[in-house]
């Protein structure tokens, strides 16, 4: 007697995995079990009676426990449905090889559940060459994924249309203009390959990419900052454009904050730069495959912000390519200097 109560554990661990019917079958089999027992070691008619009727409830409230529960996975799983093809429309997966280019991103929200967050890319094949974004919109939740996908349909739309790289980044920037609060704006660096053995760059307030050519890993830093995408109208300030060079076998990573600010627990930020020339090599898949895991590690295994990956690679070219007189033909600028 003094045991038998414990049957009641059965039905109602069972409603944590089980479907309402597999929660009446252990309920069943627990009150069978209960009356074997007290017939067979002589228990009273009434107590015996009183601890199945108490076995039944709690079979009863198991199986509607479960019923419910069984309801909420549903939804559940339809809400991530829609995560899932809201990431696919708004982030569009990106080929492994767009153009002259081998491509790898990684991209991870932090709210695991959602799939989406406030972090932006994009990578395009233009009339003008390939083009790409990537950018960090203020916020988190439903507002920041709606400007996210504000940027990104004006910028696939603009890529298209204008020769200008400065001209694509002005549509994004008159757009939000219009659809922004006063305290919204996105950082964001705009990039256009339109050939000859260069690359141009638009930086928008966004972390400075980080140039790898060889051994060596560069950040490029804006010549002349500019504030963030929304907000050019409390400053007056206008982007600028630089001219890179960008040749066979140079690779270009592209992140958002939330890579350089994640930290540990002893607080320490990612050390990204150090990470990159570590873990750099000719195929940019396995490269951020080894850059996201070093990441999520030394967060200890989940991210407190968005982060983005993009990393760009220009392969060597099959037969000799006047790259050296195409350099010199446009007068580029020499490489940004070097962070150890």
């Amino acid at each position: 007697m003094t045991w038998l109560p414990l049957l009641a554990a059965g039905p109602a661990l069972a409603a944590t995995t089980s479907r309402p019917a597999g929660v009446l079958c252990v309920g069943f089999l627990a009150a069978v079990l209960g009356a074997v027992l007290g017939v067979r070691d002589g228990v009273p008619g009434h107590e015996l009676a009183i601890v199945l009727s108490a076995l039944v409830a709690v079979t009863l409230a198991s199986g509607l426990a479960s019923g419910l529960r069984v309801r909420r996975e549903r939804v559940l799983a339809a809400v991530r449905s829609v995560a899932e093809a809201a990431q696919h429309a708004l982030l569009k997966p990106v080929p492994a090889t767009v153009g002259p280019f081998e491509v790898a991103v990684r991209y991870s929200a932090a709210d695991a559940e959602a799939r989406i967050g406030g972090d932006l890319y994009a990578l395009v094949p233009t009339p003008y060459g390939v083009r790409l974004i990537v950018g960090d919109v203020r916020g988190k939740g439903l507002p920041a994924v709606g400007t996210a996908a504000l940027v990104l349909g004006v910028f696939r739309e603009a890529a298209y249309d204008e020769p200008d790289l400065l001209d694509v980044v002005g549509r994004i920037e008159r757009s939000l203009a219009r659809n922004l609060g006063p305290d919204d704006f996105v950082t964001a660096v705009v990039a256009g390959y339109p050939g000859a053995g260069r690359l141009e760059v638009v930086n928008c307030g966004h972390a400075p990419p980080l140039m790898v050519s060889g051994f060596q890993v560069a950040a490029v830093d804006p010549t002349h900052p500019a504030p963030p995408l929304g907000l050019r109208a409390l400053t007056g300030e206008t982007p600028s454009l630089q001219t890179l060079p960008f040749t066979d076998g140079d690779q270009l990573l592209l992140y958002t904050d939330g890579v350089t600010e994640a930290r540990n627990h002893d607080r320490e930020f990612y050390p990204l730069v150090e990470r990159v020339a570590r873990h750099m090599s000719d195929e940019p898949s396995r490269t951020l495959d080894a850059l996201h895991d070093e990441l999520l590690a030394h967060v200890g295994g989940r991210l407190h912000d968005d982060a983005a990956l993009l990393l760009l690679r220009k392969p060597a070219a099959v037969g000799p390519a006047p790259a050296a007189e195409s350099r010199a033909s446009v007068g580029e600028p020499t490489r940004p200097s070097l962070l150890r």
